[in-house]
């Protein structure tokens, strides 16, 4: 627990699928695939790592020229790479801008998370493919964040870190020994069980009574529109009947 930390600072699949990186058996075939996966960081790209900030969630339009406007602000820049699918040519909706003072990197990364530009608001982090160890992409796997509606979530990243695992034996009393403690966490254990099963079955009664009460209103408001329509038609036949007297007497005279 001591060398605990909320970032990452290598990188596994297994850990990074888990909400505080204590899980022992993946939960999703993805991160079977990162952890059988071999990647080696792309020999292609230049630049220094160090110096080099990772921004994603860009609006689909948004050019270089924007980015290179919107990231002058915090400094010197060297380069921007806008990465884009090498068919089509649309935009991927992530670049890297790379500055030529690690001032300025640090600067970016503080205050450029959370930008707003062109509508959409910007995810800045720091280069990862050739800065952390055993680094595996998205497309593998792995990566950091997510969405909830992908049901692979990354954690250990800025987006999303880690939470601190709960520790037991910090929580054991001084003058107690573990088999008291064992016995203790076990009855309280139950008891919130029992509680949670109690307030369970209370929330199923106000469903039932709530239920039955909005069926009962259904029913009635159906009782009340058909007692409705058969006085109109009443209405309806009563008035017809008096229209009918009034011709025959009209006749009579």
């Amino acid at each position: 627990m001591s060398e605990w930390s909320p970032v990452a600072k290598v990188y596994d699949p297994l850990k990074a699928g888990s909400i505080d990186g204590t899980d022992v058996e993946p939960h999703d075939k993805a991160v079977w695939r990162a952890m059988m996966a071999r990647y080696q960081p792309n020999k292609g790209v230049t630049g220094d790592p160090h110096l080099t900030l990772f921004v994603a969630r860009l609006n689909p339009q948004t050019s270089e020229d924007k980015l290179q406007e919107v990231f002058s602000k915090f400094g010197d820049i060297r380069r921007v790479r806008l990465v884009r699918d090498i068919v089509t040519g649309f935009s991927k909706r992530y670049a890297f801008v790379e500055y030529k003072e690690e001032r300025s990197v640090k600067r970016a990364w503080r205050d450029a998370n959370k930008l707003v530009v062109d509508q959409y608001e910007l995810f800045v982090d720091f280069e990862q493919e050739r800065t952390l160890q055993g680094w595996i992409p998205r497309r593998l796997g792995g990566g950091q964040g997510g969405k909830k509606e992908s049901g692979q979530l990354r954690f250990g990243g800025r987006d999303r870190p880690f939470r601190k695992p709960i520790s037991l034996t910090s929580m054991m009393p001084q003058n107690r020994s573990a088999d008291r403690w064992d016995a203790s966490s076990g009855r309280e254990e139950r008891q919130r069980d029992q509680e949670q099963d109690r307030e369970h079955g209370r929330w199923r009664e106000r469903k039932s009574d709530w239920d039955r009460g909005n069926d009962r209103g259904y029913y009635k408001e159906k009782r009340d529109s058909k007692h409705h329509r058969e006085r109109s038609r009443e209405r309806d036949s009563n008035r017809k009947e008096d229209r009918r007297h009034r011709d025959s007497y009209r006749d009579r005279e």
